[in-house]
């Protein structure tokens, strides 16, 4: 399997996952990169996977279906989303490229937001996650509750350590900083940091991560950790609790530059 992230805008990234012949689309917010990177690699789209109703993750779908006829659309219905075809439930799997997909339902961001997992024989799996996770960060809560936020992160963190995070944005050198400013002692962090700054001046993309890595350096993954607990209280959590301490830390990141 190879997987291909496909920039987008100014830091999306549109995923794509084929077996040479055959691809799925997680996101794709533009049509013109997935219809080149098709064309480049002599690839036939079976399937379009949708994480949330953002237009950023949208945009390209009606011009994906006058290209290249009816693609079928699997993604949240209760957003409102037109030409889904399967709105899938949670847990359900499936069976795309010959892989076992597995769906979750990870709301906070939006409300309907879902994340879809791929076990790829032999490899380690991989997660499309749009913008419930991102390296370092998670994503901001426009529908959804810092409750139903902080336990969709920790679905997500109880999954294999080997598990390979594809999120939506190139956001990680920036949610490190806020990371640093939580833990300026954690040495993981320090190490990622220094990974992260090559590869961006590189030119090259931060992700995929590991989830090992993210529970490492990730403040929102981190929450019952001392340090992470007593920056969230010096920033308005009501007590060392993990979901208040989240809660605190996604309301200072709303307001860090």
């Amino acid at each position: 399997m190879k997987l291909l992230a496909l920039p987008a805008f100014d830091d999306n990234y549109i995923w794509l996952l084929h077996n040479g012949q055959d691809a799925v689309v997680v996101d794709p917010g533009e049509a013109e990169p997935v219809l080149a990177a098709l064309r480049q690699h002599a690839l036939r789209l079976v399937a379009i996977l949708v994480t949330h109703h953002h237009a950023d993750h949208i945009g390209g779908l009606d011009a994906l279906q006058t290209a290249l006829g009816t693609i079928p659309i699997y993604g949240p219905s209760r957003e409102g989303l037109a030409g889904i075809a399967t709105t899938p439930a949670d847990g359900q799997r499936f069976d795309w490229l010959g892989l076992d997909w597995q769906v979750l339902e990870v709301p906070g961001h939006t409300i309907d937001h879902l994340a879809y997992i791929a076990h790829v024989p032999d490899e380690s799996p991989l997660l499309f996650c749009g913008d419930t996770l991102f390296s370092a960060g998670c994503g901001r809560l426009f529908e959804g509750s810092p409750a139903q936020m902080f336990a969709s992160l920790q679905r997500l963190a109880a999954l294999p350590l080997d598990t390979r995070i594809c999120c939506a944005h190139e956001y990680t050198l920036a949610n490190l900083r806020f990371a640093q400013l939580i833990e300026p002692d954690n040495v993981d962090l320090v190490t990622y940091v220094a990974l992260c700054q090559r590869r961006r001046a590189a030119r090259e993309s931060t992700l995929p991560v590991r989830l090992e890595t993210e529970l490492k350096i990730n403040p929102f993954l981190r929450c019952h950790q001392p340090a992470v607990v007593a920056a969230a209280q010096a920033h308005g959590a009501n007590s060392p609790d993990p979901a208040s301490v989240f809660a605190a830390l996604r309301q200072w990141k709303n307001h860090f530059r």
